[in-house]
């Protein structure tokens, strides 16, 4: 198992970056999209915009809650599944009146973490970096990136590679000796 988290703030070129190494990878690539879908002009764009710089041969799957399974069903030896992004992943536990499904989301995030040490395929997974602004006011908001800061330590403490994409430019966080 080779993972790789690659984490950045907005439009930092995380996305770009990831696809770039699951551009030489030898074997099938899964795009794992985890946004949902939204009436939003700007939103659907952005997803346009990801969407043709993939490869037709790339397979893809629109996630839920279940990132977990997907990785558990899908990671092949041999394969490499791109996880973009576990943000938007997150967003998914905040129902529609923007209440935290905690106990769905504990036990998900303890599958996902299990999962990705149990996956015999490469992953690159892509994460906001959002916790170096001020501490947000609103509570909802403050929830979000104190959950997300915490996926991230979590998810790149099981990883062998963390890259920080700043400016378009990979700053390597942490290598294999």
């Amino acid at each position: 198992m080779t993972t790789h988290l690659i984490t950045g703030g907005a439009r930092s070129g995380k996305s770009r970056y990831a696809e770039q190494l699951a551009l030489a990878h030898d074997g099938p690539v899964l795009y794992v999209a985890t946004a949902e879908r939204r009436d939003d002009d700007s939103f659907a764009a952005r997803i346009a915009h990801h969407r043709e710089r993939r490869p037709a041969a790339w397979g893809l799957v629109e996630v839920g809650p279940g990132l977990a399974a997907v990785i558990a069903a899908q990671g092949t030896a041999g394969s490499l599944l791109l996880v973009d992004c576990l943000g938007m992943w997150l967003m998914r536990f905040f129902d529609a009146d923007g209440q935290f499904q905690a106990d769905t989301w504990q036990r998900e995030r303890a599958a996902l973490l299990d999962s990705l040490a149990a996956t015999p395929a490469a992953v690159l997974l892509v994460s906001n970096e959002i916790g170096w602004g001020v501490v947000p006011l609103g509570a909802e908001t403050r929830h979000f990136v104190d959950e997300l800061g915490r996926l991230n330590q979590d998810v790149a403490a099981l990883c062998r590679r963390v890259t920080l994409v700043a400016c378009g430019q990979p700053l390597p966080l942490k290598a294999p000796a």
